[in-house]
C-alpha cells in the first residue's frame, strides 16, 4: 500500500521540479536582459540594495514551511547565478580558502562567482583598486573581541567605498582525527582562542595552545598530525575531512562577525540604511564633543566609534562612526556639514544596508 503512495508523491515532485527549472531558465532570460539595460547605461551588475529588498519581500510572501533562513540561502545562489552568467565576477578575500571571510564572502554572493584567497587585508584593497577583483570582502569587528584594527588603518587612505555588510554568527567547532582523551594541542587564530576561553578552560586546560595565522591553517595541521585538532568552522572541517567533536564551542551564542563588502562605489538609498565614516577632530579642548554633538540633536543613533592613531602627527586620531540613515538622508547630510566644521578631515566611507545575521 505504501509504495504506490510514495511513487504518486514523487512523481508530484518531479513535476514541480521540471516546472522550477523552466521558471529558472525563463527568470534567467529576464535578468539576461536586466543586464543588457545595465551595460549600456553603465551600470554595476551587482545590486545590494536591490538584492536585500528582494530578499527581504520573499520572505514576507513565504506562507509555507519553509523558514527565512532557508529562504535567503535558496535564493542566494539562484541570484549568484544569475550574477555569473551577466558577468565572470570575481571576489577577493581575506584567505586563506575556509575562513571566516571566506564564508561570509559566499553567504553574500554565493557559489557560482569566482573567489580569490588574499595574504592580508591591505591585498584585498589593492586587488580591488586596481579593479583585478570587482568586489572585496574583508573583516571589520567581532561581537566579542572587537575591531579589525588592520581594515581601519587601510580605509584612511583607500579611495574604496563600503556597498554592502555581512553580519555572520561564528560557530568555532573541535575538528580532530584523535577521540578527545588522546588530543595534546590545538591549532587556532589568536582571535578564535579569545572567544573560546571558558570552554577550554572547562575542557583542555592542560592541552597546549598553538596560535597560527588562520583557522585554515590550523585544520590543515590538525588533519595530519595525531593528537591535534584545530579550532575552526564546518567549512575548514569540510575541506581537510576533519571529523567535528564538539560543536559551537564559542562562548558567547551571539558571537557575530561583521565583515564589509568593498567596491569603488557605495550603494544607493534602501530606506534601512547605515553609514560608515571616518574624520579627525582639530586639537582642541572639546572637539570631539562637539564633532559629535549634532548627531545627538538630530536624534541620529550611531552604533559604532573607534579611534586609531592617525601616524601623521603623535597624539592625533582618526575616529570611526557608523550612524543610522543613508548619506543622501537630509539628516545625515546636515550632521555631516556641522562634523565638518570640528573637524580637519571628514570622509564619508560608504551607505549600505543593514542586512541580516547569517548563520556560520
Amino acid at each position: 500500500m505504501e509504495e504506490p503512495k510514495l511513487s504518486k508523491i514523487r512523481q508530484e515532485i518531479d513535476r514541480i521540479d521540471t516546472e522550477l527549472i523552466r521558471l529558472l531558465n525563463e527568470r534567467a532570460d529576464l535578468v539576461h536582459e536586466v543586464g543588457l539595460v545595465k551595460k549600456e547605461a553603465g551600470l554595476s551588475i551587482y545590486a545590494p540594495e536591490r538584492e536585500e529588498s528582494l530578499l527581504q519581500g520573499l520572505v514576507r510572501k513565504s506562507q509555507g514551511r519553509l523558514p527565512s533562513h532557508s529562504i535567503r540561502a535558496i535564493y542566494r545562489e539562484i541570484m549568484s547565478a544569475s550574477l555569473a552568467l551577466e558577468k565572470d565576477i570575481l571576489i577577493a578575500y581575506l584567505g586563506p580558502e575556509a575562513t571566516w571571510t571566506h564564508q561570509a564572502a559566499r553567504s553574500k554572493f554565493g557559489a557560482s562567482v569566482r573567489y580569490l584567497a588574499q595574504a592580508n587585508i591591505s591585498d584585498v584593497f589593492d586587488q580591488v583598486t586596481r579593479r583585478r577583483a570587482d568586489y572585496g570582502v574583508v573583516p571589520i569587528e567581532n561581537s566579542v573581541e572587537g575591531a579589525v584594527n588592520h581594515t581601519l588603518d587601510v580605509f584612511m587612505d583607500s579611495e574604496l567605498k563600503i556597498c554592502a555588510q555581512i553580519l555572520l554568527r561564528i560557530e568555532n567547532n573541535l575538528l580532530s582525527r584523535s577521540p578527545l582523551p588522546e588530543i595534546c594541542r590545538i591549532y587556532s587564530h589568536p582571535q578564535v582562542f579569545g572567544q573560546c576561553r571558558k570552554w577550554l578552560q572547562n575542557h583542555a586546560h592542560d592541552v597546549e595552545m598553538i596560535e597560527v595565522s588562520s583557522t585554515t591553517r590550523a585544520a590543515e595541521i590538525a588533519a595530519r598530525e595525531p593528537g591535534s585538532a584545530a579550532l575552526a568552522g564546518a567549512m575548514a572541517a569540510e575541506i581537510y575531512d576533519l571529523p567535528i567533536l564538539e560543536c559551537a564551542v564559542q562562548d558567547s551564542p551571539n558571537n557575530t562577525t561583521r565583515f564589509l563588502v568593498i567596491s569603488h562605489t557605495t550603494c544607493p538609498r534602501t530606506g534601512n540604511d547605515k553609514t560608515s565614516l571616518m574624520f579627525c577632530v582639530q586639537d582642541q579642548a572639546g572637539a570631539l564633543y562637539s564633532a559629535l554633538e549634532p548627531f545627538n540633536r538630530l536624534k541620529l543613533s550611531m552604533s559604532k566609534i573607534e579611534s586609531r592613531p592617525s601616524k601623521r602627527k603623535n597624539w592625533e586620531y582618526f575616529f570611526f562612526v557608523d550612524v543610522e540613515g543613508h548619506c543622501d538622508d537630509e539628516v545625515v547630510t546636515t550632521a555631516l556639514k556641522e562634523l565638518q566644521r570640528h573637524c580637519t578631515f571628514v570622509k564619508v566611507l560608504g551607505s549600505y544596508p543593514k542586512g541580516e545575521t547569517g548563520n556560520g
